[in-house]
């Protein structure tokens, strides 16, 4: 599997066998790690990180992959870069692209990191669009496979608002890697028809299947996995935090949900979760709507179900394994 030189943008981009190489990838670099293994193969080189959207485990992954193996980091946060405000999307890459080796972008619309890709003559690297989120893919299905020891044949409900980056990419990645997956929710927040039909077909060729339900305990009956994410961003007006909070209430995961789920099910979340108080935006919300506990119950976040810290570790080992296979892997290493 020769992956050198490819942006890795969505993963409708790769095939089932290059995005099981690099969730194999992962696992060979997370074992090193454990192992205190040097992976310092591309000393001497340097990439951009472009956060338009701030991120806690997206920038702490990158920073430690790249560090890892051996490569200088240079982060640009909203005030640190002039893309798209005095510069253009095409000068910016071809600037950032003959200065580092590669440039990792997280921030607003698609068609962002689509021409920094294009004009750049370096790999880019999705680290978060409106649509897409593929390295968190990838860190999911690494931590799935690690619970269950498979992929294919397992259910994965997402649960809450599945029209975007989350919703979008776990379809994606299911129904490319052999997983039954279901979006449960109401039919205001399904995905787009255009990507169920896209999905639909790479399905036929796992032998997985895609699910729309609006019942959640239709939806979440025999699951091996249940997910969900946050269900407002900061920025939005309050009258969508409470329309938001009163059309997804019925599809928070609480007890009940893990329970219609099979005994050995996990409980994922891409993070940060607004399952209690300890947080700003926690205490708005219960002090506005009074409602202390969001998209999953504080009792199945902190439960022995739960797999979001092995998620959020994960992050670091398959972003290091992306980085990697684009830049080139030595031989040897697999």
């Amino acid at each position: 599997m020769n992956l050198k030189g490819r942006d890795f943008l969505t993963l409708k981009d790769f095939s089932k066998d290059e995005i099981i190489y690099m969730i194999d990838l992962a696992a060979v670099l997370k074992e090193k790690k454990k192992n205190g293994e040097l992976v310092d193969y591309h000393k001497g080189k340097n990439v951009a990180l472009i956060f338009e959207k701030t991120s806690t485990r997206t920038r702490c992954s990158f920073e430690v992959a790249a560090h890892d193996l051996g490569m200088g980091t240079t982060y640009l946060d909203p005030s640190g870069s002039q893309i798209g405000n005095k510069e253009s999307i095409a000068d910016t890459a071809r600037v950032l692209g003959r200065m580092f080796d590669g440039i990792e972008y997280r921030g607003f619309g698609q068609e962002i990191v689509e021409d920094l890709a294009k004009y750049a003559d370096v790999p880019v690297w999705n680290g978060l669009t409106n649509e897409y989120h593929p390295t968190q893919m990838l860190a999911d299905m690494l931590t799935i496979r690690e619970k269950f020891g498979k992929l294919e044949g397992l259910k994965l409900v997402y649960m809450g608002d599945a029209r975007y980056n989350m919703g979008n990419s776990l379809m994606i990645a299911c129904s490319k890697l052999g997983l039954d997956f279901v979006a449960c929710s109401s039919e205001k927040y399904f995905p787009s028809n255009e990507l169920v039909e896209i999905c639909r077909g790479y399905a036929k060729q796992s032998g997985a299947t895609i699910t729309l339900t609006t019942d959640a305990m239709e939806g979440t009956k025999d699951a091996d996995v249940i997910y969900t994410d946050v269900w407002v961003s900061m920025g939005e007006p309050e009258q969508a935090w409470k329309e938001r909070i009163d059309e997804l209430m019925p599809y928070q995961v609480n007890k009940k949900v893990m329970d219609n789920a099979k005994d050995t099910a996990v409980f994922m979340h891409c993070l940060p979760a607004y399952h209690d108080l300890n947080t700003k935006v926690g205490r708005m919300v219960y002090e506005k709507f009074g409602i202390s506990e969001l998209e999953v119950t504080n009792e199945v976040f902190e439960s022995a179900q739960s797999v979001v810290f092995d998620e959020a570790e994960n992050r670091m080992h398959t972003i290091k394994a992306v980085m990697l296979a684009t830049l080139g892997v030595p031989e040897g290493i697999m």
